[in-house]
Formats: C-alpha cells, structure tokens, sequence
C-alpha cells in the first residue's frame, strides 16, 4: 500500500490508512443504505420523488454543519479521538432509523441529520492524522487505499442490502450495518494521534515520518479567515464541491435510476450498480500510485495536481452529459463505469491538495472545504427528484451534474496551488 522501510514490514502508518479506510467502508455501508432501502421504504410509506429526495438530502444538513469543527477539534486534539466519537455517533443513529421511521417523515428526517452530523467528521479527522503520519511522496497512494472504502463500501451496501430486505425486512439492514461501527472502533484504540506518542513505533519509521515536516498539533485557533480568503483554497473548495455534485448524485440515486429508469428489477438492481464502484477501488490506488510517481520523477506539485484535476472533471463531465441518453443499463454502467475510471484521478489533484498547503491544519481545511462539497448533496440530491418529479428526465439530471463538473475543471486549473501557504 506504501512504501515501507523494512521491506515486508507492516508499519504503525500502514495499520493507520487500513483501519481509517475501514471507518470509510462502514461510513458509505450506512450512507448507502438509505439509498437501496429508500425504495421499498416509499412504496410502504407512500413517498414520492420529491420526498425521497428531501429523506435522501436531509442526511447531508448533518455532514453539513460539524465539518469545520471537526476539523479544529483533530487539528487541536487528535484526530483519533474525533473520528472514533463519530463513528460511534453515526452507528447509533444508523440503528435508531427503522424507529425514526415509524414516528414519521418529520422524525426520520432529524435521525438523518444526527447520522450526517456523526459522518462529518470522518475526513476532517482522517486528514489531521495523515498530515502527521503520512509523508507528502506517500500521500496520495494513501488517499487512494483510504477513498477505496468509498467504492467497496458502496458495493457492499447495493449488494447485500437487497438480499437483507428480501430476507428479513429493510428494518435488518441498519441493525446490522450500525453494529459494524462498534466492532471498528475497537481495533481503532491501538492507534495514535501523533507518531511520536504512539507506543510501539519503531525510530526508524518516526525518523522515516518526520524527515519530510511533520506538523506539530496546532495549538492555537486556525486561521480560517485566512484560509478563506486564499485563491488556493477556493480552487480546492470549488473543485470538491463539483466533484462530490457527481458522487452524490450517484451514490444516492444511481438505484432508482437503475431500478425505475432503466427497468431493472430490484433485486438485481446491486449487481448492476455496482459494477463501476469495483472499478473505483482499483483506480483510486492507480491514480494515487501515479500521482505520487509523478512527484518522484521531478514534475512539479502543483502541474501534477492540475494534470489529474483535469482529467478527473473533465472525464466526469463527458460522462455525465451523455448517459442519460442510454437506454439499455449496460450501456449505461460501461459509461458511468468510464467516469468512475476517469474521476479517481482526483486522488492526486484536490483530494491532497489540502495537506500541500496547510499541513499543520489539513483538519480544518478539510473541514471547510467539505462543508462546501456538502452543500451537493443536499441540493444536488434534492434537486435530482425535484427535476424528476416536474419533467421525468434523468438527462437534465445527469446533464446538470456534467456542467457542474466541467466549470469546476476550469476553475481549479486558474486557481490551484501547492505551495505550503500556512504554517
């Protein structure tokens, strides 16, 4: 996964990525529930298009809105302790949603909020730790191992969840999904905020960790305003936020497309979707592997984040202008399966981008520029049924999503910076 300095030796900074890779795997397990569940869910409670996208959408108010403190409180604290509170936080609420529901669309709706609130702290923590643990050469194969969890918690979720409603009713589906949570976070405790207190690291890898930088715990309150007012920063936040207007847009309504839009019949519908999440998590770590290579062979920082930026929305743009026009699912999965291979370059363009400039406070910049890359999934997703519901046409759905990444392309090409610009 990476480069270690004993060769076969498993590092403490390998233990790290797999174990926060698994915390993603479980998060998109129990995000990606609702979405698979959402369909029988609205034939027994009489949802249509427009509800189920406020019942999908409502979800990321949570995300929302603890991003940002999340962020702070690992860069001040350690990011271990966050992000196994949250993890915690979201399995709870993941348990408590068939009881939501039964109290009705007003109740659900504020369970899904708490869970997102629970989620929000995952990479806002993940990326404090990694600014610490991870050297800058290896960072971008680590974000590719760690946003593998994405795609294999995704198929997981459109697989099994079928099977679990089939079986034993949708209810079953977050019993058992939110128990994983607590599993988790008990390996979880072996691990450390910073490298340097961690029980059993050998000095060869802390010598190994700190030869690159390796920032100190921030101490005093991070300067958001500053970050804010960075063009460095907006290029991230803008090109996060048009790419997660695609992920979402996928990962919350690619079922029912499947499902209503191209005929399939529900219990295939997993089989079918989630062919281009597999393809994911092989990309995710080629992507990674070539960014990282790139700085190795002398390429400058930031021509490599621009470089795969570029083909990352640009091929997400191509993709989604015209897949709304496929009328058989297979051609439709080849073409989502083809932007799915094409955004993963994200992995070396924005996904790193934020630990190059401010490493000390790669928690908080996180924080605010996934609060930004938030707001898709509570308009974008909205929006999807909204449109659905007014005209029927998954075109203007996935052709709006294309748009959007085409602009955000453009913007983080003008805008992107490497240079470390806080400190």
């Amino acid at each position: 996964m990476l480069r270690s300095i004993a060769p076969g030796a498993l590092q403490q900074r390998h233990k790290l990525v797999m174990l926060s890779m698994v915390a993603v795997f479980i998060c998109y397990i129990d995000r990606i529930a609702m979405s698979v569940t959402i369909i029988p869910m609205a034939e027994q409670y009489g949802w249509g298009p427009e509800t189920q996208g406020r019942v999908l959408s409502s979800f990321f108010v949570g995300y929302l809105l603890l991003q940002i403190l999340g962020g702070t409180l690992s860069d001040r604290f350690g990011g271990k302790v966050v992000l196994g509170v949250g993890v915690l936080l979201w399995s709870l609420f993941t348990v408590l949603t068939p009881l939501a529901a039964s109290f009705g669309l007003a109740i659900l709706i504020l369970n899904r909020i708490f869970m997102g609130m629970g989620e929000a702290v995952t990479y806002p923590s993940i990326y404090s730790l990694l600014a610490r643990w991870v050297p800058q050469s290896e960072r971008a194969r680590a974000m590719g191992a760690i946003n593998s969890g994405i795609p294999l918690g995704t198929v997981v979720a459109l697989v099994i969840t079928p099977l679990i409603v089939q079986a034993y009713g949708w209810e079953m589906v977050f019993y058992s999904y939110g128990l994983l949570g607590v599993l988790w976070f008990v390996f979880w405790q072996s691990t450390s905020s910073e490298p340097s207190t961690h029980p059993h690291i050998s000095p060869e890898e802390l010598a190994h960790i700190q030869a690159e930088g390796e920032p100190s715990k921030a101490e005093t309150a991070p300067p958001i305003l500053q970050l804010l007012k960075s063009p460095a920063v907006l290029a991230i936040m803008v090109a996060h936020f048009c790419n997660n207007w695609s992920l979402f847009l996928l990962l919350t309504w690619l079922p029912t497309f499947i499902n209503k839009g191209l005929g399939v019949d529900y219990a295939s519908v997993g089989y079918f979707t989630m062919v281009p999440f597999i393809i994911s998590v092989l990309f995710y770590n080629i992507s990674g592997n070539i960014a990282d290579r790139m700085i190795k062979g002398g390429m400058a920082v930031v021509k490599v984040r621009k470089i795969m930026q570029s083909v990352s929305l640009g091929g997400m743009a191509a993709t989604m202008m015209v897949v709304g026009y496929a009328e058989s699912v297979w051609v439709a999965i080849g073409i989502m399966t083809l932007g799915n291979i094409l955004g993963s370059a994200a992995i070396g363009g924005f996904v790193v981008n934020h630990m190059d400039i401010a490493p000390k406070y790669a928690g908080t910049l996180m924080g605010i520029t996934n609060t930004m890359a938030a707001i898709p999934g509570i308009i974008g997703v909205y929006a999807a049924g909204y449109i659905l519901e007014a005209t029927g046409s998954w075109v203007m759905v996935f052709q709006l999503a294309g748009a959007v990444s085409l602009f955000g392309m453009l913007f983080y090409l003008i805008f992107a910076s490497a240079d470390k610009q806080f400190d």
